[in-house]
């Protein structure tokens, strides 16, 4: 009974999450989805996976045709067998979605405080506190479920590994290998490798600790711990790994091999990404205080501001009637910051930040001042370009760090760094004596409402203009000018109503301290005082940005694109081609419908991007010009789209609607040439496809492929033929026949890590042809000819995440048993 009044605390705080996450997002509980942009680019890119999976009962094909001409599935969600961390995952994870992601909030950040000696009900509050935080609400909204996975379990990882280096070597090792497993298994590893540099620096504050008080044996099975730890925890992720650093070696996130680029400048860059798109997002200095003041740099990119605003007064002055003015200041580009896009600010809190001020003045503990330092490490690394001095050193000396862009997203560090120091803070503080409480008090609030004070007296020294005031001079002709005024007045009320709003906020929570402090309130109570003004406080923000009008019919977010009739026309063609949308291949719609030659990842295969770079984006008003539009087709060859079997390219009207131009001089799926030209490097191969003649000759880099690249030349008559006969994303049957030897070329991808060729069945190497295609060479006669998707990194990983599986098992029963054994030898002791 004693060891179950224990667990009651617990089991109220998971039935309150539970709760708490069912309401944010009600809407999950009448049958709706959260229509979320990202996952609808998933949607597009995965049909083709999810399709072949319908047909053969949960097979896997490992490679899709849908996007970008051919990719592995690695980054689409692909399932891998013996995967049994997902399993543990999918438990963990009994909500609808979004509402499983902010339950996983709660929990992991729950044990980490309790971790770090909290007490259950202010840990209740600190894990709303941390879940609420906007940033990590906004990214449910738009659909980066990848990156709200990582970063639920990021907790639960810090937790461990505050247990281990506080000698729980089993319970903390256990948390570890599970943590670290389940991280890694949510699949962005950029939010882990985020984690890493925390773990490293909460490791750096342990590890001095221990080395200036001798405690080797204690540092020795510590690291002892940890490798056992994360050796399990990598290996149940084995095949994940393996396939993810497989593929990133062709992806767009590896350096190009090419020398210049597609405008013909000199491509100088040192890393796998240019620095410019590495740091495109990065956090203004002072657009950091967003993080107190939520709506201090004007929100998000497009802002409600309500018909009490000085926005709705300007456009009814502009004589637009009540409903007209109330439409345009539901979406009023507001924000001024340093950043292209933001869909809100990165709100945490003010009195979050108030209560991590309040810690410096009332816990004694120095690991605050690890997360200190790891809340400002990532303030200054989402500065990026902002922040040369640091961001450079990281870019050029700091491995991998330059394999990921969008530099601000580090600040889910500082976010998870600042509810953890809060609520320390806050526990700390009842322990005090009533004058130390005081004056804790007192110089926190002075510090925190002292910022609020300074930043409104420094109001006019800011310049209140965005980066896009330029172009709303342009757009609104004459009333230009007083539209650019009153978006600057609009922005200055903004600034003024957060300040106070924040301030208020703020005095709400130093009043419930202060009433504790003078025994007028109970500690709880002013804990419940402090954690209902919190969450209100960020779910208010929140509201402005995910609610109701996110959520649509189940219907609709599973079958988010309607066939146009552009679509309907091309798929009367039942035979295998492709389709590339002019003016949106970065999209994942035609996906969705076709074999596409675009689509929407961050980590699309580097080759196919360049050559639409390099060979057809630049023709883009040539091909434009040279439409024929009786017949509606390309007036003249373009050998990229010819050689990739691009039949039909959607091409959009002037009413915005897409049209299907046929292409009449494409090679179809496969096709013998009679010239082999060789070249030596990737500068040569991307140039000589600007010349070339690609149904009868191909471009081989001998380089790489010495015996395929010898000079020869192939006879090939009338009667020469290669069809497909069948087709699979992961098996492509071919017959062929040709009277002499020859060499074919096949319009599908080339990808060495996986894909075999046969020849009547017998194993045949092949090699790359024309830069990004398959060559074959096939010997006289009638032969069958297969392409299969064999890829050995998906058995060997699958081989090691089942012995990983058994090694954790293992150490689950050995941990259940030592803890056991010391229980009841604890009494014995006593």
């Amino acid at each position: 009974m004693k060891n179950i009044n224990k667990l009651y605390p617990y089991f109220l705080a998971v039935i309150g999450f539970v709760i708490v996450s069912l309401i944010y997002f009600y809407p999950v509980l009448q049958g709706k989805k959260i229509y979320q942009s990202d996952i609808v680019q998933y949607t597009g890119m995965a049909k083709e996976q999810n399709d072949f999976r319908k047909a053969t009962g949960g097979d896997e094909p490992y490679w899709t045709n849908s996007a970008f001409g051919g990719m592995p599935t690695y980054q689409l969600g692909a399932n891998y067998p013996h995967n049994y961390i997902k399993k543990i995952d999918g438990v963990l994870r009994f909500l609808p979605r979004p509402a499983d992601y902010l339950f996983l909030y709660f929990i992991g950040f729950f044990v980490l405080l309790r971790v770090l000696k909290i007490d259950p009900l202010k840990a209740f509050f600190g894990a709303l506190a941390f879940g609420f935080s906007t940033y990590l609400v906004i990214i449910l909204g738009v659909g980066h479920n990848a990156k709200a996975h990582a970063i639920a379990y990021m907790p639960l990882v810090v937790a461990g590994v505050i247990l281990v280096f506080r000698r729980k070597y089993v319970v903390g090792g256990l948390l570890t290998l599970l943590a670290a497993a389940l991280e890694i298994n949510a699949n962005h590893f950029q939010m882990t490798y985020y984690l890493l540099l925390l773990v490293l620096v909460i490791g750096a504050y342990f590890i001095i600790e221990i080395v200036k008080n001798k405690e080797y044996r204690h540092l020795g099975l510590a690291v002892a711990t940890f490798a056992i730890s994360g050796l399990v925890a990598l290996g149940l992720n084995a095949t994940s790994l393996m396939a993810t650093s497989e593929y990133t070696k062709a992806s767009i996130r590896n350096k190009s091999d090419l020398t210049y680029n597609a405008d013909g400048s000199a491509n100088t860059t040192e890393s796998s990404m240019e620095y410019d798109y590495i740091t495109e997002y990065s956090y203004g200095v002072t657009e950091s205080l967003d993080l107190i003041i939520p709506r201090m740099f004007g929100g998000g990119n497009r802002e409600n501001v309500g018909t009490n605003s000085a926005m709705y007064e300007f456009i009814l002055a502009q004589g637009a009637s009540p409903q007209e003015a109330e439409q345009f200041v539901s979406n009023v580009p507001t924000y001024w910051g340093d950043q292209p896009i933001v869909e809100a600010p990165a709100y945490i809190g003010a009195i979050v930040f108030f209560l991590a001020v309040l810690v410096f003045f009332t816990d004694n503990r120095k690991i605050k001042y690890a997360f200190l330092a790891g809340a400002l490490l990532s303030l200054l690394l989402s500065w990026g370009k902002n922040f040369p001095a640091l961001t450079n050193i990281f870019i050029d000396y700091v491995p991998l760090y330059d394999k990921f862009r969008a530099v601000s997203s580090i600040q889910v560090i500082l976010e998870l760094c600042m509810p953890a120091l809060a609520f320390m803070g806050l526990q700390s503080f009842f322990k005090l004596e009533a004058g130390e409480q005081f004056k804790a008090l007192w110089k926190t609030a002075a510090i925190a409402l002292g910022l609020i004070v300074l930043l409104f007296v420094f109001k006019g020294s800011f310049s209140f203009a965005g980066g896009r005031d330029a172009s709303y001079l342009q757009a609104y002709g004459e009333v230009g000018p007083v539209f650019v005024e009153a978006l600057r007045e609009q922005r200055m009320e903004m600034y003024s109503a957060d300040l106070w709003r924040s301030a208020l906020f703020i005095l709400i929570a130093a009043g419930a301290l202060w009433g504790a402090n003078k025994n007028k309130l109970s500690v709880n109570t002013a804990v419940i005082i402090i954690g209902i003004a919190l969450v209100a406080d960020l779910a208010i923000i929140d509201r402005n940005y995910v609610n109701t009008k996110n959520f649509v019919s189940a219907r609709e977010a599973d079958s988010p694109f309607k066939p146009t009739q552009a679509d309907e026309f091309i798929l009367r063609d039942t035979s295998n081609y492709r389709v590339y949308e002019l003016q949106g291949r970065l999209a994942g719609r035609t996906s969705y419908f076709h074999k596409a030659v675009g689509g929407y990842s961050a980590v699309r295969p580097r080759k196919a991007d360049q050559l639409f770079l390099y060979q057809v984006e630049p023709k883009f008003q040539d091909i434009i010009k040279g439409l024929n539009h009786e017949t509606m087709s390309l007036g003249k060859s373009v050998a990229a789209l010819d050689m990739l079997n691009v039949k039909y390219i959607l091409v959009q009207a002037q009413d915005g609607q897409d049209v299907p131009v046929t292409n009449p001089y494409v090679n179809g799926n496969a096709w013998f040439v009679s010239k082999v030209k060789a070249v030596s490097t990737a500068d040569e191969e991307m140039k000589a496809l600007g010349t070339l003649d690609s149904k009868n000759e191909a471009i081989i880099n001998k380089t790489n492929f010495a015996q395929d690249a010898a000079p020869a030349t192939f006879t090939v008559d009338s009667t020469a033929t290669i069809q497909l006969n069948s087709y699979k994303p992961n098996h492509l049957k071919y017959t062929s026949n040709n009277k002499n030897n020859g060499l074919a070329v096949f319009s599908e991808i080339y990808y060495a890590s996986g894909w075999n060729a046969y020849i009547d069945g017998k194993l045949t190497p092949h090699f790359e042809a024309d830069y990004l295609l398959r060559g074959l060479k096939i010997p006289a006669g009638k032969h069958i000819v297969e392409f299969k998707f064999e890829p050995q990194v998906v058995k060997t990983g699958s081989t090691i995440a089942l012995v990983s599986f058994i090694a954790m098992l293992l150490l689950l029963g050995a941990g259940i048993y030592f803890e056991n054994k010391k229980s009841k030898e604890q009494p014995q002791k006593a």
